[in-house]
């Protein structure tokens, strides 16, 4: 019975997304660079208003996940419980990125607020996949903005995996890495000396990337 309920309740949250696609939000994926097989074009604003009715229901975050569409998974970040997020789960669900868009909304909405976060952001920048790699930075510049505990300590760790991955060329690595400097350096005026000193280096770099990296982290950070 329960199997069924939860079925119907797929179908019937995938079949309002579909009614909700429109020709200019699937517009907006390609113009976006979000690139999926399997999307119906919905505004992000939509998903969050059918999200706010169903409210958290965590088997029913999985179910969405498993049909592949762009716009259930997308709710999934929302719907899902963060306390019930397993390491394994953030895991299967990085390995499933395949765009910048769904990498970034489960990080920001989703795994940041889980037990796990700081453990995948380390683990995750080692990875080799463009999109696996990017959730390490797009977790790290989330968790920069949202958890209000973390030491100033782990965040100059994470200025160092910074440093580190900043030669990775590939676009979206690239600008989560960018992004993640720049969300450390306005967390307060320790770490936006911090962030500022690690952008100088990057921006004297050999690499292309890491000097675009440096010099976009210090405009954005000198003209705060």
């Amino acid at each position: 019975m329960k199997s069924r309920a939860m079925a119907s309740d797929v179908r019937m949250a995938v079949a309002w997304l579909e009614e909700k696609s429109t020709a200019r939000d699937r517009d907006n994926l390609a113009r976006f660079g979000i690139v999926t097989p399997r999307y119906f074009g919905v505004s992000v604003a939509n998903i969050q208003v059918l999200a706010k009715r169903l409210g958290k229901n965590h088997r029913l975050a999985l179910a969405l996940w498993a049909t592949g569409w762009y716009e259930a998974r997308m709710l999934s970040a929302f719907v899902a419980d963060p306390a019930r997020v397993s390491a394994a789960l953030m895991d299967r669900w990085c390995r499933d990125f395949d765009n910048w868009g769904i990498c970034d909304t489960l990080c920001f909405h989703l795994f940041d607020k889980t037990p796990h976060a700081w453990k995948k952001v380390e683990e995750w920048s080692h990875k080799r996949a463009e999109y696996e790699k990017r959730a390490a930075f797009a977790l790290l510049a989330s968790l920069a903005g949202h958890d209000k505990t973390a030491s100033d300590a782990q965040f100059i760790a994470g200025l160092r995996l910074i440093e580190r991955a900043a030669a990775d060329d590939r676009n979206f690595v690239k600008k989560g890495v960018n992004w993640a400097l720049r969300r450390i350096g306005t967390r307060n005026p320790a770490l936006r000396a911090a962030a500022l000193a690690v952008a100088r280096r990057l921006a004297e770099s050999p690499s292309a990337s890491a000097r675009w990296i440096g010099k976009d982290a210090i405009r954005d950070l000198t003209r705060r």
